[in-house]
């Protein structure tokens, strides 16, 4: 789920300081937000920033489920995300290299880890409780799904995708497409998978556990179903071999699962020699760290 992250905790392993610092470098990429193509309509539509998720994170507790159309609900674990990072999460945290685009940071948790281990650590979430959330615990976030421009583009060294967010969007294949132009040349993408083997796609929405939406008098925008995935270890590594990806591990830590990705190569078109060389040159100033500079492109 586009879902469990950030600690509840203060974030106070920064300095005030340092947490001025890092909401000034996120005010400052947010203004440099490119036009969402879709326009205003289509974000303020986001799910993830409505109601029910921005209550739940508010409070830093459920109930919060995923729905599906037969009724069918999957518990949300919004008190795990809204604590400080687990020994689950810094199994995958301490694997991370470089740069790192944590994908649906949801409340922040993953971001201020990852920042307190001195690593350069930008969350995007499409809710702006998430995204404040993020920022007020002292980790850099930006209000932008990973289908929109986003900074840094081909240079990230890692992307975290966890607590269910290799769901986004329902379509696992375009997800891992969307991730190889992120990522820098060798680039590793860490993936949680379902501990069952289940290749799932289906249409959700959002539900506090309280009325249906039928119930309502007025339906608002949580009521509206959205694409999602479920997807075990097996189904994708599937996925990942038929878009070139390398695995590069799995493993799993207090009942979660994940597996390690490596960035597929481009594939080589049929050029001269000159042209060949010229490619590798900007490949290879492509894939240099990303710096504070650079996010602001």
């Amino acid at each position: 789920m586009s879902t469990m992250l950030p600690p509840s905790s203060s974030g106070t392993s920064s300095s005030g300081t340092a947490t001025q610092k890092t909401r000034k470098t996120a005010d400052a990429l947010e203004a440099d937000r490119p036009t969402d193509p879709r326009g205003t309509e289509a974000r303020t539509a986001a799910p993830w920033g409505t109601d029910p998720y921005a209550n739940a994170l508010r409070n830093g507790r459920g109930p919060l489920f995923l729905r599906r159309s037969d009724g069918w609900l999957l518990p949300l674990e919004v008190e795990r995300w809204c604590s400080d990072a687990g020994a689950a999460d810094l199994s995958a945290l301490h694997r991370c290299e470089g740069p790192v685009l944590d994908i649906g940071c949801g409340p922040g948790r993953l971001v201020a880890e990852l920042t307190a281990l001195g690593h350069r650590a930008l969350g995007i979430d499409v809710s702006e409780a998430a995204v404040a959330r993020t920022r007020r615990i002292g980790g850099s976030a930006l209000l932008r799904s990973v289908f929109d421009p986003l900074p840094g583009e081909g240079r990230w060294g890692t992307l975290l995708l966890v607590d269910g967010n290799i769901g986004i969007g329902g379509d696992p294949a375009a997800l891992l497409d969307r991730a190889a132009d992120l990522l820098s040349t060798g680039g590793l993408l860490i993936a949680e998978t379902s501990p069952l083997d289940i290749d799932e796609r289906v249409q959700v929405r959002l539900d506090d556990g309280r009325r249906a939406p039928a119930e309502k008098a007025v339906p608002g925008p949580a009521d509206r179903p959205f694409p999602w995935a479920r997807i075990g270890t097996p189904a994708l590594l599937r996925y990942a071999g038929a878009c070139g990806w390398r695995p590069d591990g799995q493993w799993s830590a207090e009942g979660r699962s994940f597996v390690a990705l490596r960035r597929p190569r481009p594939r080589p078109a049929v050029r001269d020699r000159s042209a060949r060389a010229s490619s590798q040159s900007a490949e290879s100033a492509n894939s240099a760290p990303v710096i504070s500079s650079q996010w602001e492109r």
